[in-house]
């Protein structure tokens, strides 16, 4: 790997494995993945097509001292609760227009860690890029373990009306959970430009948060990187698709300026890490190239649909 100086010496073998496993599937609107410049409620509203089936991607960082997550998933519940979305008003139409999901019963977050030989009592900290409900869906499931998010997620979570940017409450705020609001801190550090704010999550330079606002205000991105091991940055939302991200398309929810602006800061990091592997939430190329990296070797089972 290159550029690792803010890597603290003798912290080299914090992180043992890299997985990924899928909560289930989750079908959406082609321009959801790639914005064609037309207002969110247009196309949402006009759109008879979806996407074919896209994962729902937690990621699953195995360290000497336990599992750390990247996002939680999808609940099954909400594919056998009439209730668990808004039903009523445009509100309701709307989170029915947006996504179709398939969660099988051996799908839960915990299952899902279990297929590939971990305990979800090992899991101690959790990342969550957003408040997304797709994102959050196994939070019922962690209350053993520190919830971490941006600060300026979690206010925008308390703002009114959260439901209409996709933040349900009734999921979120569930009682025993232990949540961490962090918010990334101006940094000079080379190794992470062009982004001039990160935050390191342990210490110890192996997990460093950035802020990738655009989908969400608060969004987060998990940089990945240990000596000898692939770079991987966990991005969320901020695309579906790592080509699309790479010749500068952005997806077609959140704010445009902002979401372009992450987009370019992205790609100029690629440029300081050329073997950088991007891994979004739903790009069905994710896994693979989890399990092409160094990371999916170590780990022998890297992918779990």
């Amino acid at each position: 790997m290159t550029q690792n100086a803010a890597v603290t010496p003798g912290t080299s073998n914090l992180i043992k494995a890299v997985s990924v496993v899928s909560t289930g599937t989750v079908d959406i609107r082609p321009q959801h993945v790639r914005s064609d410049g037309t207002p969110f409620l247009w196309w949402l509203m006009t759109s008879r097509k979806w996407t074919d089936p896209r994962p729902i991607n937690v990621y699953v960082i195995e360290r000497e001292d336990g599992l750390v997550l990247f996002d939680t998933g999808q609940d099954r519940a909400s594919v056998t609760d009439p209730d668990y979305f808004p039903t009523s008003g445009l509100t309701g139409l709307i989170y029915r227009r947006l996504a179709r999901f398939q969660i099988d019963p051996d799908q839960t977050l915990t299952a899902r860690l279990a297929s590939i030989g971990y305990d979800i009592a090992d899991v101690h900290t959790v990342v969550l890029s957003h408040l997304h409900q797709d994102h959050i869906g196994g939070l019922a499931e962690l209350r053993h373990a520190e919830i971490v998010v941006d600060q300026h997620e979690w206010d925008d979570l308390h703002q009114p009306n959260p439901e209409n940017r996709g933040m349900l409450t009734s999921h979120i705020n569930l009682p025993g959970l232990r949540w961490r609001q962090v918010t990334p801190r101006p940094t000079q550090d080379p190794a992470v430009a062009p982004f001039t704010a990160a935050h390191d999550l342990f210490g110890d330079g192996t997990l460093v948060l950035l802020p990738t606002p655009g989908h969400t205000p608060g969004s987060l991105s998990l940089l990945v990187r240990q000596p000898g091991a692939t770079p991987l940055l966990m991005v969320g939302d901020v695309t579906y698709d790592v080509h699309l991200m790479q010749d500068g398309h952005i997806p077609g929810v959140g704010e445009r300026a902002r979401l372009r602006e992450t987009t370019r800061a992205i790609n100029t990091l690629r440029g300081r890490y050329p073997d950088l592997a991007v891994l979004p939430a739903h790009d069905p190329a994710a896994g693979g190239h989890l399990s092409g990296s160094s990371w999916g070797k170590l780990a022998g089972v890297a992918a779990a649909s």
